[in-house]
């Protein structure tokens, strides 16, 4: 297969995806890299050619890569991830509501363009987590305590004309709990939380409880992601979701490199199926593919070349139940979601 890689300078020397971008040419697939933030790019000849079964975005919220994700898209490209989807979760705000719109354990969301504005929150909701809107990484997170405190030097602050949202801090032990689906297998692992830096926790794989399990998969299938990781705190009344991002690091997976590889051709072959099946037609997947059907924690990925069995990874602790996604229309992206 061909692909293409968008990669953005922040992830240049980053293992994940230089080393997937590695695994699928050692397993003899051609890969393109692309780099948004440093490439003259012929975007009209690149993307009209099609000669790439999938494009693959891995970027900073608010880079340029998304919307060369988009134009491929726009001409019936398929992307990993659907390009509908990362649009979905890059704007926390806008997550927020379709979180909370469907049900999923999201905390109250207040948005602003100044961090002053917030002081209009009642006292009692204090202290809040305030954050940038398009921020990734942990960037910029900050632990308002009280009204007084919102424009301190080091405060919350955000972009010039960004948005920032606001949400309510929830009581934790000051462990996160991250966990990641690759194509519908779910792995979590515990680190430490970017407010309580002092808490040392050694970072590690962990069992998923059912609980857990069932919101990442509905995650899923509410926002149409296939390689994504939610941040889950344990807070006093159950598991409360604090972010989604698309494509993450998959850190403490087992066999990460070679897992992530798999459900990337998986994806671009599905989404190859589907160009034919329309006549070439369809931009972005109408639905979850093949490998989707249910989520996945007890088997390794399925392989997508003969290589991918050399490389085996231990089943992780738990099965999932399955969760149906919501069927799309094939369309291009102009329609939106």
């Amino acid at each position: 297969m061909r692909l293409c890689f968008l990669v953005e300078e922040q992830y240049r020397h980053d293992g994940m995806p230089l080393e997937v971008i590695h695994q699928l040419r050692a397993w003899d697939h051609q890969v393109d890299v692309v780099w948004p933030g440093r490439s003259l790019i012929r975007i009209s000849e690149a993307i009209r050619a099609g000669s790439h079964d999938a494009w693959v975005l891995k970027t900073v919220s608010g880079g340029p890569g998304l919307t060369l994700l988009e134009a491929a898209a726009s001409v019936g490209l398929t992307t990993v991830n659907d390009v509908r989807a990362i649009r979905g979760v890059r704007d926390k705000a806008l997550a927020a509501v379709i979180a909370r719109s469907k049900g999923l354990p999201v905390p109250v969301t207040y948005a602003a363009a100044r961090p002053e504005e917030f002081a209009e929150i009642a006292e009692a909701e204090f202290p809040l987590v305030v954050k940038p809107a398009d921020g990734s990484s942990g960037r910029a997170v900050r632990l308002v305590a009280t009204p007084d405190r919102l424009l301190e030097p080091g405060g919350p602050d955000g972009p010039a004309g960004g948005l920032l949202i606001a949400q309510p801090y929830v009581p934790n032990s000051g462990t996160d709990l991250k966990v990641y689906s690759v194509a519908g297998e779910l792995y979590a692992t515990e680190r430490c939380s970017p407010l309580h830096p002092a808490h040392a926790v050694r970072e590690r794989q962990v069992p998923l409880t059912p609980e857990v399990a069932r919101i990442t998969a509905e995650i899923g299938a509410v926002f149409g992601l296939d390689l994504y990781g939610v941040d889950i705190l344990l807070g006093p009344d159950g598991p409360v979701v604090v972010d989604i991002n698309d494509f993450p690091s998959f850190r403490q997976v087992p066999d990460a490199v070679a897992r992530v590889s798999a459900a990337v051709l998986d994806l671009a072959r599905n989404g190859a199926r589907r160009r034919e099946a329309f006549g070439g037609e369809t931009s972005v997947r109408e639905d979850a593919p093949d490998t989707r059907a249910a989520c996945r924690t007890g088997a390794p990925a399925p392989p997508s070349t003969a290589r991918t069995s050399a490389t085996a990874a231990p089943p992780p602790p738990f099965t999932a139940p399955p969760v149906p996604r919501p069927t799309r229309p094939a369309a291009s992206i102009g329609g939106g979601r």
